[in-house]
């Protein structure tokens, strides 16, 4: 009974998203995440807690929080069994966990890049949705470029990982997983304020990615040879190039994509007016100035890789329950 009532929750919480995205509602998971970490870092900063030692409680704090709050609305539900209502618990769990998948959305985003290439300011405001960099001067190719890297890093930290962690650990798992990300994105910075305060937040981060970033690799691999892309250049460019990133995980999954799809990416960068990087990812016979059809690709590549790493997690689920 166990086993079949998780698998039912993680295909429900699959097919939600697949369906209809992520839902916006005010009290979303992630927007109380954000609040919550808001609010617990003016406190400690305000208390002279802003290093190393406030950055753990602020950790703890948040995810704690996020785990409790989950924790007891699902027991008071689960109390309504004396009332005759069995599926209020599951029903919440569910919900929840369609709330905090995100691959549906992933896509979207990617495809609004693509239908507006011919419009080249739309689609660099776009773009500019999913990266951070500068994106009011990028050229077409450019354009292409940063959406695809997009769509390769956040497959695992947006994809595997999170769906991962609810087949293995269930609900608590993923959201563990989601916690940590959003405060790595809200505190995980190498600057003046979060050097050591955030120092936490994106350790964390690091070993949550770890496993799964190079597990992407393999499945980048399979995808490939599904779509008959280029497999061997998706292993090769994952062993070659996965540093040319600073994060620790990021590298394996764009790498590998790149070889998948033949293409150079990365190349110039700027934040704010400066330029970070010029390097490109990828062997110097491959194409940098990327069209539509290299968007259309790696979006087919990344549905594919998506489905293939939920047949792994259910049968993660079985095998753990």
């Amino acid at each position: 009974m166990e086993l079949m009532s998780h698998l039912a929750l993680v295909l429900t919480a699959c097919l939600a998203d697949a369906l209809f995205g992520d839902p916006v509602y005010r009290l979303h998971p992630i927007r109380l995440l954000g609040a919550c970490s808001i609010r617990w870092e003016k406190t400690l900063f305000a208390v002279g807690l802003d290093g190393f030692i406030g950055g753990i409680l602020h950790w703890l704090l948040v995810v704690g929080a996020a785990l409790l709050a989950w924790w007891s609305i699902h027991q008071l539900l689960a109390t309504w069994l004396l009332w005759g209502y069995p599926w209020a618990a599951w029903a919440w769990d569910a919900f929840i966990a369609y709330s905090l998948l995100c691959l549906h959305d992933l896509l979207a985003h990617g495809r609004r890049v693509l239908v507006n290439l011919a419009d080249l300011p739309e689609a660099r405001r776009q773009v500019a949705m999913l990266v951070g960099r500068d994106t009011e001067r990028l050229d077409r190719g450019a354009v292409v470029r940063a959406t695809i890297e997009s769509l390769s890093e956040n497959l695992t930290d947006g994809v595997l990982t999170p769906l991962w962690a609810l087949c293995l650990f269930g609900l608590p798992g993923l959201i563990l997983v989601k916690a940590v990300s959003s405060l790595d994105s809200m505190v995980g910075y190498n600057n003046q304020r979060y050097r050591r305060f955030g120092w936490a937040a994106a350790r964390s981060d690091d070993l949550i990615h770890w496993l799964p970033a190079r597990l992407s690799v393999p499945l980048i691999v399979l995808a490939a040879f599904l779509l008959r892309l280029h497999p061997r250049l998706a292993l090769d460019a994952a062993r070659r190039w996965r540093g040319m990133l600073a994060s620790p995980n990021s590298g394996w999954s764009e790498a590998a994509c790149a070889g998948a799809l033949r293409v150079r990416l990365i190349g110039p960068i700027s934040y704010q007016g400066k330029i970070v990087n010029e390097a490109f990812l990828g062997d110097e016979d491959w194409p940098a100035d990327l069209e539509a059809r290299h968007l259309e690709q790696a979006l087919r590549l990344i549905l594919v890789c998506s489905v293939l790493a939920l047949t792994f997690g259910i049968g993660l689920v079985f095998i753990v329950h």
